[in-house]
């Protein structure tokens, strides 16, 4: 028997003003996926189909990002791009939804589900940028010096291949980059208005990281996923533990071997946890030895439910 997949479509929606790029799929509960930092709504090419077979799915181009309208000046703060997500989902007719997001989008994702808690059921956080990491903390300094800022404009002139290197370093194994990948994360940069917002967001993280520490207590009681690769050079896994004691209500997911973007790099085993978390979002009901994390390609998944317990 064929396996039907189903119709990924690209639309646009105006929110607040900008067009804002979306890929859509499926029917059922909705769920929103957020990339990361220079990311864009193409990093989920390989989740989307999976993932439509049971939800609603809203993969989009976060404001100033991707395909989306450049806004000049736009607010870049998590507090007003969280509060810009609210106005997505009132122009889509969302009333709550999952959401699944990735690092720096993760941190977006937390910061959305704190200030409007009745909108989201579940979480599911690939990594998020969270205050306590300090792994990233003198890259970040440093794009925030004169140098860094210089430097920063003119990452996107750069040749492919030093691109193609970055990008296989966010890896553990950097043999399983698909192709087409690098577009997700570089396509966007050329557009202008794109390196002003990254900046932007760099240039106020620490204060950021600051108002999200300040916000995550009231996350405390949400159904949460975390899903790690313990060679993420990006989000250290350290953090991730310290995550968890404050998400009272979280799961999380080790993935061996993988790094910081587990479900581009291991699909198979993100898109099957993605699935049974949406199916039963309940940290007590979770098992090492589910059936999802069996026979997968990943020698030893670990997933550790947490009632306020590290």
């Amino acid at each position: 028997m064929t396996e039907v997949h189903p119709t990924i479509e690209e639309t646009f929606v105006q929110v607040d003003g900008a067009k804002i790029h979306f890929q859509r799929a499926g029917t059922g509960r909705p769920l929103l996926l957020l990339h990361g930092l220079v990311g864009s709504a193409k990093n989920w090419r390989q989740n989307i189909s999976f993932l439509s077979r049971d939800s609603s799915v809203y993969a989009l181009d976060l404001f100033n990002m991707g395909e989306s309208e450049r806004v000049p000046g736009l607010d870049a703060g998590l507090e007003a791009t969280a509060d810009r997500l609210v106005s997505f989902m009132d122009a889509l007719g969302i009333p709550e939804a999952d959401i699944a997001a990735h690092s720096h989008g993760g941190a977006v994702a937390m910061m959305f589900a704190a200030r409007n808690p009745g909108r989201v059921r579940s979480l599911i956080l690939f990594a998020p940028a969270n205050p306590f990491c300090d792994l990233g903390n003198q890259l970040i300094r440093f794009y925030q010096t004169s140098f860094g800022i210089w430097f920063a404009r003119r990452i996107p002139l750069l040749p492919r291949m030093l691109k193609a290197t970055a990008l296989s370093r966010m890896y553990g194994d950097p043999s399983r980059v698909p192709t087409g990948t690098l577009e997700g994360y570089t396509k966007g940069l050329h557009i202008p208005g794109t390196m002003d917002h990254v900046l932007q967001i760099v240039q106020r993280w620490f204060v950021d990281m600051g108002l999200l520490r300040s916000a995550l207590p009231g996350l405390a009681a949400k159904p949460t996923l975390l899903i790690w690769g313990d060679r993420d050079r990006a989000v250290g896994l350290d953090s991730a533990r310290e995550l968890q004691r404050t998400l009272t209500q979280s799961s999380l997911l080790v993935l061996p071997g993988v790094g910081h973007i587990a479900f581009e790099e291991m699909p198979e085993v993100c898109n099957h946890a993605m699935r049974d978390w949406l199916l039963n979002p309940s940290p007590s009901a979770r098992r090492t030895d589910a059936p999802a994390f069996r026979n997968q390609p990943v020698e030893r998944s670990t997933i550790i439910a947490a009632r306020g317990a590290a």
